[in-house]
C-alpha cells in the first residue's frame, strides 16, 4: 500500500512563506515524476509544479519566481518552498507522484495523491 502525506500548510499573510513536504511511503519500487496541483473554491485543479526524477522541473507561470520544487529522492520526499505568497495562492494543495509498484506479478506506474494540505493566504 503507497501513502503520500503532506505537511505543512496553513494560514499566512500576504507577502510571506510556506514550505510544503509531502513523503511517499509504502512497497515502492521508484518514484518518477512528482508535482504540486491545487484547487481553490469552484475551479478546477491545476498544475502547480512538477520535478522529474533528475530534477528538471516546470512550473505554473502564476508562481515562477516565487515557488520552488525540489526533491530528495533517498528521502522520498518533495517539497513546494513558497514565497512571496499571493490572495490568489489559497488553495487546497495537493501532492501528486507518479510511483512503479510490482503488483500482481508485473511492474506498474500508477498516479498517487495525497490528501491535501489548505493554504490560505490573507490580504
Amino acid at each position: 500500500q503507497v501513502q503520500l502525506v503532506e505537511s505543512g500548510g496553513g494560514l499566512v499573510q500576504a507577502g510571506g512563506s510556506l514550505r510544503l513536504s509531502c513523503a511517499a511511503s509504502g512497497s515502492i519500487f521508484n518514484i518518477n515524476d512528482m508535482g504540486w496541483y491545487r484547487q481553490a473554491p469552484a475551479k478546477q485543479r491545476e498544475l502547480v509544479a512538477v520535478i522529474t526524477r533528475g530534477a528538471s522541473t516546470n512550473y505554473a507561470d502564476s508562481v515562477k519566481g516565487r515557488f520552488t520544487i525540489s526533491r530528495d529522492n533517498a528521502k522520498k520526499t518533495v517539497y513546494l518552498q513558497m514565497n512571496s505568497l499571493k490572495p490568489e495562492d489559497t488553495a487546497v494543495y495537493y501532492c501528486n507522484a507518479k510511483i512503479t509498484v510490482y503488483s500482481g506479478g508485473a511492474y506498474r506506474t500508477i498516479d498517487y495523491w495525497g490528501q491535501g494540505t489548505q493554504v490560505t493566504v490573507s490580504s
